[in-house]
């Protein structure tokens, strides 16, 4: 009889085998990886646009609400019912746009006062100031909010009486006191820019 040899791997097959399973399970790593970053790339982006959608909703619903009336700063000064500039320093409440608009319908199904809301861009963040009344008395500190981030500018166009488009609000010429519609136009780090017209007449 003839002695039977058993059946098995050498050691050099079982070498083979596992540097071909290394070589699948990093294949199979980077895949994953590649397609984990791309499903983050894609949630970021989705975030964003969301948040420039909520964004421009919500000023588009505030600029129709936009009242023609003045207010009181905190030194007693009276302002414009509505200031923009495309710098922060040019207008007396430190916002690059400010304005009044109506106050709404509170849960009883009354009037609530108008409201003093702006905006501004600081250090890439496009900021909502609100006050808590129209009038800033001493000490009238707005809230701050952050709307978008990653804004690299932030810039307006005043449209005014006679269908002319002012840098800034009021004009140098004196016009009505609110513009016919504002043009805002975002610069985002990425490179997008994004325009919208919003009529207040």
């Amino acid at each position: 009889m003839t002695a039977t040899r058993d059946k098995g791997f050498t050691l050099i097959e079982l070498l083979i085998a596992l540097f071909v399973f290394a070589i699948l399970a990093i294949t199979a790593y980077r895949g994953l990886t590649a397609v984990t970053q791309a499903r983050a790339q894609l949630d970021r982006e989705t975030r964003k646009w969301q948040a420039l959608e909520r964004f421009f909703a919500r000023l588009d619903g505030e600029a129709a609400q936009t009242l023609p009336r003045a207010v009181r700063t905190a030194n007693g000064i009276e302002a414009p019912a509505l200031v923009g500039s495309a710098s922060t320093a040019a207008t007396p409440e430190d916002v690059q746009l400010a304005f009044t608009r109506n106050g709404g319908i509170d849960a009883q199904g009354m009037p609530l006062p108008p409201q003093r809301i702006g905006y501004r861009l600081r250090q890439g963040k496009l900021e909502l100031l609100r006050w808590t009344a129209p009038d800033s008395a001493p000490y009238n500190e707005p809230s701050v909010d952050a709307m978008l981030e990653e804004v690299s500018e932030f810039n307006l166009r005043f449209l005014n009486s006679k269908l002319v488009w002012e840098e800034q609000w009021p004009p140098k010429i004196p016009d009505a006191s609110l513009p016919r519609g504002i043009e805002v136009s975002l610069v985002l780090r990425g490179g997008e820019r994004l325009t919208r017209f919003f009529s207040l007449q």
